[in-house]
């Protein structure tokens, strides 16, 4: 199955993510189309999720609107019929774009953990701490922390690791103010986002967020927000502490990459079918159970 990202040329292409591909309209405004690609362990796979993009875009506007209230992101509308595209970059484009605020990227990945798992768990087993943050001991796998964590990384290229880095090294980075600021508002946001998940039937174990500047240094929600690409969601259901926890989101690959012998270096396997349909099938109950859509 294609990539179609490859076949829009009718605006100009600026930059590529791992996920997304960014097209210039004007000065002002830039075009983020999320496409089907997957990106595990930094590395992308040979495999698209056909209909991700789009359920990745339904979710980042719904949470969007949702957060507003907190802070002010960069989605200014997901309508593209005013573009100079052709009718088959419309059909391509089509759910899964969104119009934004060219705005200045802050290069920071900040993330939230409200629950022991993926690489903090490996962390606490040996330092019995996450990012230099120390917990209390006999917290086991999956475990909700005493308090949600701040802890941010590099932004990587794609093809590059992201790193952790210590809340000293960000504000070295950014500035201190600018730093606090972040910090508190990503924690703010996750928090919002759990409760409101939680009643949901959702658990929102971790998640990452992005910010960036407009020109008189507003701080401005961008990117996705609180998707199953960007975060784990757990079934309330059949969470239970000291096991994995079934998920709503790419942990299903993870889990079978992790198994299948693979480095962690590109290029990465090819994902079997089944493990893509119920990839698909666990993002589209992500959709249905958050917003409610059928």
């Amino acid at each position: 199955m294609p990539d179609n990202s490859a076949r829009i040329t009718s605006l100009e292409h600026i930059a590529s993510g791992k996920v997304r591909d960014i097209y210039r309209i004007d000065n002002e405004r830039l075009l983020f189309v999320a496409s089907d690609r997957l990106s595990a362990f930094d590395v992308i796979m040979p495999t698209l999720i056909p209909g991700k993009g789009r359920i990745l875009t339904r979710i980042t506007e719904f949470w969007f609107e949702q957060t507003r209230h907190i802070i002010p992101n960069h989605l200014l509308t997901t309508d593209i019929s005013s573009l100079p595209l052709t009718e088959a970059e419309m059909d391509w484009l089509q759910g899964r774009s969104m119009i934004v605020r060219d705005l200045e990227v802050i290069p920071v990945e900040a993330i939230v953990r409200g629950y022991l798992v993926g690489s903090g768990w490996k962390e606490y087993q040996k330092t019995k701490s996450i990012c230099g943050i120390s917990l209390p001991e006999g917290l086991q796998l999956a475990d909700k922390l005493p308090d949600a964590l701040f802890t941010p990384s590099t932004k990587a290229a794609k093809g590059k690791h992201d790193e952790n880095i210590s809340f000293e090294a960000l504000v070295r980075q950014i500035g201190q103010e600018r730093a606090e600021q972040i910090r508190d508002m990503s924690l703010l946001l996750y928090r919002y986002a759990s409760d409101y998940a939680l009643q949901r039937g959702i658990i929102i174990a971790d998640t990452k967020f992005e910010f960036g500047l407009d020109d008189q240094g507003q701080l401005f929600l961008i990117d996705e927000d609180l998707t199953p690409d960007s975060s784990r969601f757990w079934p309330v259901d059949s969470y239970q502490p000291g096991i994995s926890p079934a998920s709503y989101d790419k942990q299903y690959i993870r889990d079978w990459l992790e198994n299948s012998g693979w480095d962690k270096t590109a290029p990465a396997p090819t994902i079997p079918d089944d493990i893509v349909k119920h990839t698909q099938k666990k993002y589209n109950e992500a959709v249905k159970r958050l917003t409610g859509a059928q």
